[in-house]
């Protein structure tokens, strides 16, 4: 690597670059924004994210730049594909040019080696809006939620049935940080990377939390508080869809059989896009436990607050 900008700034890349306190603290700003929107109009004003997409993208691209707007401030969208990225500019001269234009950065994409790099030479905030890794934008939106139903993290039993993919992750690792219980059932080959699995394991001794690994989703789901799952193939993973198909179907599906292990006032979440009649059923997906739209809101408010603590120095 060339010369790092030294001018301090904090990112986003995945969720271990927060402490408990620094999620509890995001997270209560969170809720404070959610009820008074108004009162925060202001707060970025002049403010400018620049949000670069590798992906396809409905919740991330809305959820910040209305968030940005709402905030005062202004989103600018690039489509990978149409800039210098895609012809191969070096993240040196992408990182250093963004950051002489805008205030911060969001990137969905692909490599985590790349994120890394974007906000190794950037002088602005690097945020991580979803990498093949990590997803730790939608983890602040569910532990929103999870803080509006329950009053509460620690102690609090999330159950994750399904790949082992980015979602998996993020759940081990945010759960670990702040003290929750995470129970996954995943198929023998689809488990979440043992790399994460430890890390989680060591951040799980200093906040008493439990990681528990599996294959089966009964056991995953005893006495949970809140279950989430994620479609069987993740976006990148879409010529194995038939292959995963044959190992989630039938045993890997959040259903009203599965669901009757979990406690009686269960909340079900799913990052979405779902795909119903296949890592979860109609009824609970669309019935009275489901609390995807509510999350799905709350990926703006978290990430709102994630923008004020990262541009507005007040906060």
């Amino acid at each position: 690597m060339g010369e790092v900008n030294e001018t301090y700034h904090k990112d986003l890349l995945d969720l271990t670059e927060l402490s408990k306190e620094e999620i509890l603290s995001l997270l209560e700003l969170a809720i404070t924004i959610k009820k008074d929107i108004p009162a925060y109009s202001e707060v970025l004003k002049g403010k400018i994210l620049a949000m670069i997409f590798e992906k396809s993208s409905t919740r991330t691209r809305l959820s910040f730049e209305a968030g940005m707007l709402q905030l005062g401030g202004q989103a600018i969208v690039l489509d990978s594909k149409n800039t210098q990225i895609a012809r191969g500019e070096p993240v040196i001269d992408t990182a250093n040019v963004m950051s002489g234009y805008v205030d911060a950065i969001m990137i969905r994409t692909f490599s985590d080696d790349m994120v890394k790099e974007l906000a190794y030479y950037a002088s602005v905030p690097v945020i991580n809006g979803l990498t093949d890794k990590h997803h730790p934008c939608q983890i602040l939106a569910d532990f929103q939620t999870i803080l509006e139903v329950k009053g509460k993290l620690e102690d609090v039993k999330i159950a994750y049935v399904g790949d082992g993919n980015n979602m998996a992750h993020s759940y081990l690792l945010g759960g670990a940080l702040v003290g929750m219980n995470v129970s996954i059932a995943s198929p023998e080959g689809y488990q979440p990377e043992q790399e994460i699995v430890e890390k989680a394991r060591e951040l799980a001794k200093a906040s008493g939390a439990t990681i528990e690994i599996g294959t089966n989703p009964e056991a995953a789901v005893l006495n949970a508080d809140f279950i989430f799952t994620d479609v069987w193939a993740s976006m990148g993973n879409e010529n194995e869809a038939q292959e995963r198909e044959q190992a989630f179907e039938n045993i890997y599906q959040v259903n009203s059989e599965l669901v009757k292990f979990a406690k009686p006032d269960y909340g079900f979440m799913h990052c979405l896009p779902a795909h119903r009649g296949e890592e979860v059923t109609e009824d609970i997906i669309d019935g009275p436990h489901s609390l995807i739209y509510q999350e799905a809101e709350n990926r703006m408010h978290a990430q709102k607050a994630l923008l004020v603590k990262l541009l507005a120095k007040e906060y």
